[in-house]
C-alpha cells in the first residue's frame, strides 16, 4: 500500500507538471507580412590607392650621380630630365668608338680601291683568280670591321645618352632615397625614385568568389557585369567622401588561392590632386534590387551558408523555413531569391529564440 500511495502521488505530480506547462501562455513576437518593394543595397570595402602608372626610375648605365634635376613631390613631365649620371667615362667610350670607326672606314676605302685595281688586272687577264678573290675577301672583311665600328658607335652614342635620366610620362615625383655623388648601377635594388601619374587614380578592392559568380550569372559574362555596376563612392581614411565617383573598369580573372577572392578595379579623376598613390580608403558600392522581397536581419537564423526564417500560420504556430538571399547585404536586411512568397507572415524580431513548431503570440 506505502509503494502504491508513492507511485500515485509521483502520477498525480508528473500530470500536474504537464498541464502546467501547457497552459503556459504563449511568448509574444512581432511579425509582420512578407512585401516586396525597392531597396539599395550599399557594400563596402576595404581599397588601396595606386597612380594610374607607378613607373619605377632604374639607371641603365653605372656611375656617380652627378646632378639631381628634380626634388620630391615635384610635377614633370615626359622628357624632363630627372638626374644626371657621370658623362666622362662615357663621352671617352664614344670618341674612342668614333675613332675606331674612322679607322674601319679607312681600311675599307683602301681594301675598295685595292679590289677595283686587282679587278682591272683580271679583266686583263694580268693576275689570277686567287688574288682577285684574296682582294675581294679584304674588302669585305674591311665592311664588316667598319659595321662593328658602327655598331660600337651607336652603343656608345646610347650609354652617353642613359647618364640623362629622363622621366617617361608626366607625373609627380616621389622619394629620392640616392643624393648627388652616390654611386648608382642597374642592379641597385631600389630606383632612383618613382613617377606616379595621378591625373586618374586606380582604386583596388577584392570581392568574393561568390559574389563574382551572381554577378556574372546575372549579366551573362564578367565584360558584361562589369559595365552594368553602378558608379561607385570611395571614403577617404579620415572617413571623408571623395567628392568624385569612380567607375569599375576591370575584374580579375584569377581567384587567389589563399584568400579566395578576385581584384577589382575602378578608376577615379584626380583633377586635385587629393589622392595619393599608396594611400588606403574605403570603396561603397550601391546594388539596387527592384521590386523583390526584402526581409530584416532579425527575422533570420544563420545555418551554414543559407538563412532559416519562421512562418506564422493560422493558429500562430511558427514553422522553420529555409530561404536563399542574395549575396549582396547591407547587414541590416536580406534580398530573399527563394523560399517566401509577398503575403507569407513570418516572425520578423528574435527568429533566434524560436524553435519549430512553437506557438507564439503576433503583437498587433
Amino acid at each position: 500500500m506505502l509503494l502504491a500511495s508513492s507511485a500515485l502521488l509521483l502520477l498525480l505530480s508528473s500530470c500536474g507538471g504537464k498541464n502546467a506547462q501547457m497552459q503556459m501562455p504563449a511568448a509574444n513576437f512581432e511579425t509582420m507580412k512578407v512585401a516586396k518593394k525597392d531597396v539599395t543595397m550599399s557594400t563596402k570595402y576595404s581599397a588601396t590607392i595606386r597612380g594610374r602608372q607607378d613607373i619605377d626610375i632604374m639607371p641603365q648605365v653605372s656611375g656617380t650621380l652627378t646632378k639631381l634635376c628634380v626634388t620630391e613631390g615635384q610635377k614633370v613631365s615626359a622628357g624632363q630630365t630627372l638626374f644626371i649620371i657621370d658623362q666622362v667615362p662615357y663621352q671617352a667610350a664614344l670618341n674612342t668608338a668614333l675613332a675606331t670607326q674612322k679607322t674601319a672606314n679607312a681600311s675599307l676605302a683602301t681594301a675598295q680601291l685595292n679590289y677595283d685595281s686587282k679587278k682591272k688586272l683580271f679583266d686583263q687577264q694580268v693576275i689570277s683568280d686567287v688574288e682577285l678573290q684574296t682582294a675581294h675577301n679584304a674588302l669585305l672583311s674591311a665592311k664588316a670591321q667598319v659595321a662593328q665600328a658602327d655598331a660600337q658607335v651607336l652603343n656608345a652614342r646610347n650609354s652617353l645618352s642613359y647618364t640623362v635620366v629622363k622621366s617617361p610620362s608626366n607625373g609627380v615625383v616621389g622619394t629620392l632615397p640616392y643624393r648627388q655623388g652616390s654611386l648608382v648601377a642597374p642592379s641597385m635594388p631600389q630606383p632612383l625614385t618613382t613617377v606616379s601619374d595621378n591625373s586618374q587614380m586606380y582604386v583596388y578592392f577584392s570581392i568574393n568568389e561568390a559574389q563574382l559568380l551572381s554577378m556574372m550569372r546575372e549579366s551573362g559574362s564578367a565584360e558584361a557585369a562589369v559595365s552594368a555596376m553602378p558608379e561607385v563612392k570611395l571614403y577617404l581614411v579620415d572617413g571623408s567622401e571623395y567628392q568624385h565617383t569612380g567607375k569599375v573598369e576591370s575584374v580579375s580573372g584569377v581567384v587567389d588561392r589563399s584568400t579566395g577572392t578576385v581584384q577589382v578595379r575602378t578608376v577615379f579623376d584626380n583633377p586635385e590632386k587629393l589622392l595619393h598613390s599608396g594611400s588606403t580608403g574605403t570603396i561603397v558600392i550601391p546594388t539596387t534590387y527592384k521590386d523583390r522581397i526584402v526581409i530584416p536581419a532579425t527575422a533570420t537564423v544563420q545555418v551554414q551558408d543559407r538563412f532559416k526564417v519562421y512562418l506564422v500560420d493560422n493558429d500562430n504556430i511558427a514553422h522553420e523555413q529555409l530561404v536563399t538571399t542574395e549575396a549582396l547585404s547591407n547587414g541590416k536586411e536580406y534580398v530573399i531569391k527563394d523560399g517566401l512568397k509577398e503575403g507569407d507572415l513570418i516572425v520578423a524580431e528574435g527568429a533566434g529564440m524560436l524553435r519549430d513548431g512553437q506557438d507564439i503570440k503576433p503583437n498587433k
